[in-house]
């Protein structure tokens, strides 16, 4: 027979959202720092791609 689950505490729940926006706020600053070290032209193991002019093409 179907028994209702028990009740999660009040922190068991902040305990949970604490690690969740820890890991959003860990993955934002990594994401800033790679912005920054891209446009200031000192990235290094980091590869994106750079557009270039049609005319090259033809």
């Amino acid at each position: 027979m179907a028994v209702p689950k028990k009740k999660t505490s009040k922190g068991k729940r902040n305990q949970r959202h604490a690690i969740w926006k820890a890991k959003a706020a860990t993955a934002a600053q990594r994401a800033l720092s790679i912005g920054k070290s891209v446009l200031s032209g000192r990235a290094q193991g980091f590869v994106y791609p750079i557009q270039e002019s049609d005319d090259d093409e033809s």
